[in-house]
């Protein structure tokens, strides 16, 4: 008889990993597979595979709606495939960010051409700055932890292999998306391209967004008296996002993400919910779905951000997790005080200090195609770089970013997709204090669930934020005392580089029936269990948002079997129903107040003076079911109600029950019908319509679209969950007419014979809008329908759209 033992989670893993190898052997070879036709340089390999000989192996398994599944023996196979299949579906997006690391965007566009609100030449010098500097070769040479571990660095010379080879295979001539077909600026990348791009989202809520203004940075003339033009709408929401301060007014980053414990569903196992919200246009923070394979050591599904050569957001068998944007403050901007007479000079501590300087060449093409070399220069000073916003004869601002040094994340991200249980996952979080911005959610097989800030979070006690912070100038305020060493950044014994909070001072909970979060800071996370207690630097904000109400409100319905969709506790289907109900928190708790308002005075005065007859308004708002479906009719008035409301001043002078932090999740509610600036609100609103040739009760999705798709949901401050910002000509390529909000959908349950998961790329997998998976999701994501999961070796084998590549290189 044979020795009876129990094999531990890694063994079963292992064994899981072999089985799954000799199961997808198996099942492939008698799948009917569909593969591009192979190149002249390669060699043909078994029936329906294109294979080329070589050091690198990849498989790459095509399935519905283009989700590639990548599995290899190794890591330098695993990113070969992974960025070849990348690039197959989104190579100009990675392209035009290669551009952009490398400080050449003036060299190809011209000085003049624009990136958003700000210069090209602007973010190039800060770009060039970045690699005459050598920041991230320097972050490079560190070993683990502080540096990339040896399995990463493989996956990212694999990665980076992997994309050139499509490039050589392909042709930049012959490339299938025309916006970037025969364009010089399409070439071969580098593993340090993808580093800095991972280190320039890693700093998304640093220096990233203020590229252009450290670039663009330069002492006032002499003679002049330093004041400056004032800042640009950019620029401020971009100080706001550094600051941790919401703008309102600006799409930054959001997301809701919970994590439900075997008290909250009805089989007793656990699930996640992943609804990040990110810009649709651009490919700096556009999901890209896969599943990465190696058997034995890594099997994680869920989706990264283009060009990042991992899984952030997603599961394994016996684990899964989400991230949403952290309210805390990932950077400080110092104002310093400069020297009479010396605008690079200031004042620390009483002596004086001489910014650094570095020389730039950025390369220019002007309007005949001719090239020149601009010199440019950029200042720092001991808190970081110097910026151009607010730079007078007295006062200049510095930046300080809490992941200046890190290139960390991906160490982390990697450990966490290898974790078999929550108590590893917060190891990898512990043993590499990677993650750069965000929130953690996750649950495991054991029905626990685990929240945490774990983010790079500036180390500034309380007393310090009160003593320490300043009045600032109207482009800056709220910056911290420059002057004295007394308002530098402390550390803790247990942090990874100094200048954060350590582990043991970052907020946690574990919890058997949920955390959530949508963006509101950790203190309501479960509310029968509130963070307190923390540093100003995590939660200086503990009043709920809208979206954060109404998602509490939502569990909290589950629970008790009250909101409509059957008896108590999550199911597969009532989670997916629950992210999808597109409810509207501020129209259940005050359109009945608008809708009265407007009966008792159907004539109201607009803004301009002009009489408006908001008769058939009303009765649109009456008869709307306060869901903000794509085909909901009413709910396109209400939005534009409320933003004009929004308009008019803070909303607890027109709610009809302000807010009281004694009833933090139910106020403000309500609406006060009989305050002149709700009246003149519904009247603009109307008159807007009229403008627009709209009818009053048009369906939500004739003013929201996406490539002419209809799309549900609407912005989190008016108390949408599915939050989704777009206007009718979004899609068109350009950025003016872009979206923002729901992008990668995933509701994972983790049952005892694996994970059961449904999933939705809101855009779709490719930005090609030539290809047929540019916005086959998008129509999904109008209709409420999702994708479920292929995650096994045989799930992947039946997919009838099964499509098999095998690479070598």
């Amino acid at each position: 008889m044979g020795e009876s033992r129990t094999l531990t989670k890694r063994q079963k893993s292992s064994l899981t990993g072999r089985l799954a190898a000799i199961v997808t052997a198996l099942c492939l070879a008698s799948a009917t597979m569909a593969v591009q036709t192979p190149p002249s340089s390669a060699a043909s390999g078994a029936a329906g595979e294109r294979v080329a000989e070589g050091r690198r192996t990849a498989h790459i398994s095509r399935t519905e709606y283009g989700v590639p599944h990548i599995r290899a023996r190794d890591f330098d196979g695993l990113g070969y495939g992974y960025g070849y299949a990348f690039a197959q579906d989104n190579v100009c997006e990675l392209a035009d960010q290669v551009v952009t690391l490398r400080g050449e965007r003036s060299r190809f566009f011209g000085g003049d051409a624009q990136s958003g609100q700000e210069s090209d030449l602007a973010s190039d010098t800060y770009y060039k700055g970045l690699l005459r500097a050598g920041t991230v070769r320097r972050l490079l040479g560190q070993k683990a932890p502080l540096g990339p571990t040896t399995e990463l660095r493989r996956m990212v010379e694999g990665y980076a292999a992997g994309y050139n080879r499509y490039l050589r295979d392909t042709g930049v001539d012959k490339l299938p998306d025309p916006r970037c077909k025969g364009r010089p600026w399409v070439r071969s990348i580098t593993a340090l391209d993808l580093w800095s791009l991972v280190y320039d989202v890693n700093g998304a809520t640093g220096a990233a967004p203020l590229a252009p203004t450290i670039g663009d940075a330069k002492p006032p003339a002499a003679g002049g008296d330093g004041t400056k033009a004032a800042a640009t709408s950019g620029t401020r929401a971009a100080v706001a996002l550094v600051q941790g301060r919401r703008d309102p007014a600006a799409a930054a980053f959001g997301s809701n993400g919970w994590a439900l414990g075997r008290d909250a569903t009805r089989s007793g196992t656990a699930m996640v919910l992943a609804n990040p919200h990110l810009p649709w246009v651009g490919g700096n923070f556009r999901f890209y779905q896969v599943q990465l394979t190696i058997p034995g050591t890594l099997d994680v599904s869920g989706a990264g951000l283009y060009g990042t050569p991992l899984v952030l957001i997603g599961h394994n068998r016996e684990l899964a997790w989400t991230h949403t944007a952290s309210d805390a403050q990932h950077a400080s901007l110092y104002a310093l005080r400069l020297v009479p007479g010396d605008p690079t000079s200031y004042v620390v501590d009483g002596r004086t200090e001489r910014m650094k300087r570095r020389t730039v060449p950025v390369a220019v093409r002007d309007k005949n195609g001719e090239l020149s070399t601009v010199e440019r220069t950029l200042y720092t000073s001991r808190y970081g770089p110097v910026l151009s916003v607010g730079w007078t004869t007295k006062t200049a601002y510095a930046l300080r970013d809490a992941n200046a040094d890190n290139l960390r994340s991906m160490n982390t991200w990697l450990a966490m997709g290898k974790a078999d249980d929550l108590g590893e996952l917060r190891a990898a979080q512990d043993t590499y204090q990677g993650i750069p911005w965000t929130y953690t959610l996750a649950a495991d097989t054991g029905g626990d669930t685990y929240f945490t800030d774990s983010s790079s979070v500036p180390h500034l006690t309380d007393e310090q934020l009160a003593r320490c912070t300043l009045p600032g100038s109207e482009e800056v305020p709220g910056a911290l005392d420059g002057s004295t060493s007394a308002c530098a950044w402390g550390s803790d014994p247990d942090a990874l580089v100094p200048g954060v909070h350590g582990p043991s001072h970052q907020p946690r909970l574990n919890r058997t029936d949920y955390v959530a979060n949508s963006n509101n800071g950790p203190r309501y996370t479960n509310p029968q269990s509130p963070l307190t207690g923390l540093p100003g630097t995590y939660d200086d904000a503990p009043r709920l948002g809208q979206r954060a109400q109404l998602g509490l409100d939502m569990i909290a319905g589950r629970l008790a079997g009250t909101d409509g969709l059957g008896a108590p506790g999550f199911t597969r289907s009532t989670l997916r129903a629950s992210m999808l109900g597109n409810r509207v928190l501020s129209a259940e708790t005050g359109r009945d107040d608008v809708v009265g308002m407007c009966r008792a005075h159907p004539d109201l005065k607009a803004t301009d003076g002009t009489e408006v007859d908001v008769r058939e308004a009303c009765a649109a708002l009456a008869r709307w079911d306060t869901r903000a479906d794509a085909d909901s009719r009413g709910a396109a008035l209400w939005t534009t109600f409320f933003d004009r409301l929004l308009e008019t001043g803070p909303p607890d002078t027109w709610r009809r029950v302000p807010h009281d932090p004694a009833q933090p999740l139910t106020t403000p509610r309500g609406i006060k019908g009989d305050d002149v600036r709700v009246r003149r609100a519904l009247a603009d609103a109307v008159q807007d319509f009229a403008a627009r040739d709209l009818p009053v009760d048009s369906e939500l999705g004739d003013v929201q679209k996406w490539a002419g798709i209809p799309l549900p949901g609407c912005n989190g401050d008016k108390g949408c969950f599915n939050v989704l910002e777009a206007g009718p000509d979004s899609g068109t390529g350009t950025p003016a007419a872009g979206a923002f909000g729901t992008s990668f959908l995933m509701a994972v349950e983790l049952t005892p014979d694996g994970p059961r998961t449904h999933t939705l790329l809101t855009y779709g997998q490719s930005a090609n809008p030539a290809s047929p998976h540019y916005t086959d999701q998008t129509r999904l994501f109008s209709g409420k329908k999702w994708v479920t999961e292929r995650f096994t070796a045989a799930e992947i084998a039946h997919d009838p759209a099964l499509e098999v590549i095998t690479l070598r290189d």
